[in-house]
């Protein structure tokens, strides 16, 4: 798996850390836990989107573009990070955010809004939930287009073939911490959102070789509809790199369980999750993905499905800025 033959703007100093996590371990009495500080990636807060925006910024730079579009949620965690992207490359960015709740944004609001605003975006447009984002983003690439500039569309998440590199370059990071340290891990579990990490980490560590198994945390949807989307973004990637050979379908595993009401909506277990990560290890997952992962991952072990003296890899995909805006959530529920 050749990686270097894309560009890449590089947004973090060498690898992330890869911790074990002995309090959590010895509280839950099962498999050893250790976790991917994918949190303390490089730009405004870290988290996994920093690694797709390597690839992706390389690419609208080479194309001559002067603004990042892009689309996500009230609280997006990519939204916050491809606008950091666009300061360090001394770009401007217009966000689409979609209301997935109704009337869930508010320009006032902590967490990402308020960060938003503080890198300085140049415009936000909110959007409900059901409209044609690519379209919306196509009208602000149409009106930065007027204004004689050349902007640069992202889809959500990162996640194309393109920007799931960085996931793909991850699971070559963590199989190299793993040989240094001598942890032949049993299981990789991550959030399963847009896809893009999901799918990359996967078709990553195959591509290398690794048989470790990637369980996903679905934050949105079934299982049946996340699972057809990761193995379609799956075989894009494959192809994008030129992998030939046969891809199994049953590879990409994924749990709804812990969904809940809906996509960003609290949960009695997403909030004791992320109370038991900052309280035993000083850890700050997020109320939107880490946390319901986080909370798959807990529920898993209580029932058996990982093992006693296995050594389970939770990915920290980062997100902790959107606490802010869900305090009483995580402190009451």
């Amino acid at each position: 798996m050749d990686l270097a033959r894309f560009p890449r703007r590089r947004y973090t100093e060498g690898f992330t850390p890869l911790e074990h996590l002995p309090h959590l371990t010895r509280h839950m009495d099962g498999p050893h836990i250790f976790i991917k500080r994918d949190d303390l990636l490089g730009l405004a807060g870290g988290g996994n989107k920093t690694r797709k925006l390597e690839f992706l910024v390389a690419d609208a730079l080479r194309q001559g573009a002067d603004t990042l579009i892009t689309v996500g949620a009230v609280q997006s965690n990519h939204c916050r990070l491809t606008l950091a992207a666009a300061v360090k490359e001394g770009m401007k960015c217009r966000l689409v955010l979609e209301q997935r709740v109704p009337n869930s944004y508010n320009p006032e609001a902590s967490g990402n809004n308020f960060l938003y605003r503080l890198l300085g975006v140049e415009k936000v447009r909110v959007v409900d939930l059901g409209t044609d984002l690519n379209a919306a983003m196509q009208a602000e690439a149409d009106e930065v287009a007027a204004l004689g500039r050349k902007a640069y569309i992202i889809p959500g998440g990162g996640s194309n073939a393109l920007g799931a590199l960085g996931y793909a370059a991850c699971a070559q990071e963590i199989l190299m911490q793993a040989f240094e340290r001598g942890l032949p891990f049993d299981h990789l579990v991550c959030a399963s959102g847009s896809g893009g990490t999901h799918a990359g980490i996967l078709v990553g560590l195959r591509a290398l070789g690794s048989r470790i198994p990637v369980t996903g945390i679905s934050v949105r949807r079934s299982t049946p509809d996340q699972v057809e989307l990761v193995g379609k973004l799956a075989s894009e990637i494959r192809a994008f790199l030129g992998i030939s050979g046969e891809w199994d379908p049953a590879e990409v595993v994924v749990f709804d369980d812990y969904v809940g009401p809906g996509y960003s909506l609290p949960t009695p277990e997403m909030a004791e999750a992320v109370r038991l990560f900052a309280r035993k290890e000083g850890i700050l997952l997020d109320p939107v993905y880490t946390g319901k992962a986080a909370a798959g991952l807990l529920d898993l072990i209580a029932k058996g499905y990982f093992k006693k003296g296995e050594k389970v890899l939770f990915l920290h995909t980062g997100g902790s800025p959107a606490l802010y805006a869900y305090q009483d959530a995580v402190l009451r529920l």
